[in-house]
């Protein structure tokens, strides 16, 4: 089973005046809570996690329903034998997340995650459940900071990016 996570981090907190409501796009994928993110199969005990404390984790599970939105592309779905191919890249950084689905089957790798012998081992999981685990991350992360930051509740980007990416 397919599990996404993240952790705010204390070191990158978001400036004090920031107005959530009205906080634009390039704010709330860019400037805004900052930490750590992680995807891990529970069943091989496999996790791709960062550990920089900096990276915006709402433009990561924002670029992740984007990156599986994209696997998709193949309208023979399941059926299509791809290898159809996606990155999600790092903003101030040069690693990269690639995932290449095969039928019903994704492959995930890491840039910054490898073993003592070189090689990058994927972590597998079935298209469905990234799609479905990926959209309930979006939607859970976004209730929490909301938790957090009433005012978010109101901003408009935030409403679009819920409603393009429901919950399956």
């Amino acid at each position: 089973m397919l599990d996404i996570g993240y952790s705010l981090s204390p070191r990158f907190p978001d400036p004090p005046q920031t107005d959530y409501r009205s906080a634009d796009v390039h704010a709330l994928r860019h400037d805004l809570f900052c930490g750590d993110v992680y995807l891990a199969d529970t069943e091989t005990d496999h996790e791709l996690a960062t550990s920089w404390g900096w990276l915006p984790v709402l433009d990561f599970a924002w670029a992740l329903c984007d990156v599986v939105a994209d696997l998709d592309a193949d309208p023979r779905g399941s059926r299509a034998p791809g290898p159809l191919r996606a990155e999600l890249d790092f903003t101030e950084s040069t690693d990269r997340m690639r995932f290449e689905r095969r039928f019903g089957w994704v492959d995930v790798t890491a840039d910054w995650v490898t073993r003592k012998d070189g090689r990058n081992t994927p972590l597998t999981c079935a298209y469905t459940e990234l799609r479905r685990e990926s959209r309930d991350f979006l939607h859970d992360l976004v209730a929490d900071l909301t938790d957090m930051h009433e005012d978010l509740a109101g901003n408009p980007a935030v409403w679009s990016l819920q409603a393009r990416f429901p919950r399956v």
